[in-house]
């Protein structure tokens, strides 16, 4: 594991465990609770125990359940002032982004559009090319699964050292177009060929995001907004685009820049076109349980594309991630870190029950924990 993996790392249960670098203690306020009332008592102990031991500033959670919803918060949104979190705050989901370009990608399969086995230089001719790399040998859904074998832009040494060392405190507000972050990964070979093994790379996404522009003629975030967050009403989602800022209300974010940090520092403000359509979504934990409920519940998805989002052959689905937690109960989602800001989304298949938690740092390693406290407790 790189020590940015977390970056770039949340394909559901079977990375949540995943290592990241511990941070060291800031001070936690108590717990409280946002609307609807706290969450059921061992996810709030849950909460209050990765706060505690992994020195997180804070975390927030919505739970939804037949019987209704109901969120927490616990710790600091700011660690100057001691401002509690609040679960209506807003924050950047990272990698769970990918869930949601997966279903706009599948939504235009039913419509006709395009084939997930499609190539992609049928829709991006000559993106994906040279140093072995071969954009006619690689499938849409090869990007989905992450089975392209595309090199990750994130781990060119040039990009690394600037998103993951001090360098990317007088960098953060510098602005990446997708074409610049594809060029940056094919100028590697690529790591396997395409189909043989899955490797997480962000680069997949962010070729998904420019086949959906491409496909539609509107950006991969416009159609996110007509096709997701509107319909499902989601007021706290957004797709920031190169906005640096986090709408209120909104907590702020620590970093340690994934291992290139000793100490925490203050990253609520950034350029989100490092990421793009691998990572700029900004969410709340009310929407993000609403949108996998509707997933789950085929009001994104007709039941073909829905299975074949929900594909368990191999590592995962697409788009998305599933795994059985130690009590039998299955659940699918994704987590995402990026600077300032670990999200976890799961949900039972018959969306049921879910749930979102978001941690205002990017060294959490328990998400596992709160999903064995959520779903099992």
């Amino acid at each position: 594991m790189t020590r940015h993996s977390a970056l770039r790392r949340g394909v559901g249960v079977a990375t949540v465990a995943s290592a990241v670098v511990l941070g060291t203690a800031l001070p936690a306020a108590a717990a409280g609770s946002g609307r609807g009332g706290a969450e059921r008592d061992g996810t709030v102990a849950a909460m209050e125990a990765a706060v505690r031991t992994e020195g997180l500033p804070g975390m927030i959670a919505t739970a939804t359940r037949p019987h209704g919803s109901r969120s927490g918060a616990v710790g600091t949104a700011d660690t100057a002032t001691g401002q509690p979190r609040s679960a209506r705050e807003r924050f950047r989901i990272g990698s769970v982004t990918k869930m949601f370009v997966a279903t706009v990608l599948l939504q235009l399969q039913a419509e006709g559009r395009l084939d997930l086995d499609d190539a992609v230089e049928t829709w991006l001719p000559g993106v994906v090319s040279g140093n072995g790399n071969d954009g006619s040998a690689i499938s849409i859904r090869q990007l989905l699964d992450h089975s392209s074998g595309l090199f990750a832009y994130d781990d060119d040494p040039g990009m690394a050292a600037v998103l993951f060392t001090p360098q990317f405190l007088s960098h953060r507000y510098d602005t990446y177009t997708p074409a610049e972050l594809v060029r940056l990964a094919v100028s590697h070979p690529p790591v396997s060929a395409p189909g043989t093994k899955r490797e997480y790379s962000n680069t997949n996404y962010v070729l998904a995001g420019m086949i959906v522009a491409e496909v539609t003629g509107r950006p991969y975030g416009t159609e996110i907004e007509r096709r997701i967050i509107r319909p499902l009403g989601l007021g706290g989602t957004s797709v920031p685009g190169t906005a640096t800022a986090v709408p209120r209300p909104h907590a702020r974010g620590y970093s340690k820049l994934f291992g290139g940090s000793p100490t925490p520092v203050e990253t609520t403000e950034l350029n989100p076109s490092m990421a793009g359509a691998a990572g700029e979504i900004i969410s709340t934990t009310d929407d993000l349980t609403r949108f996998l409920s509707a997933l789950m519940r085929g009001r994104l998805l007709p039941p073909a594309e829905l299975g074949e989002m929900l594909t368990t052959e191999g590592a995962g689905g697409l788009g998305i991630g599933g795994g059985t937690l130690s009590c039998g109960v299955t659940v699918w989602g994704h987590d995402g870190g990026i600077h300032g800001s670990s999200t976890l989304a799961l949900t039972t298949r018959d969306g049921r029950h879910a749930a979102a938690f978001n941690a205002n740092a990017d060294w959490f390693t328990g998400k596992l924990k709160l999903a064995e406290a959520e779903f099992c407790g």
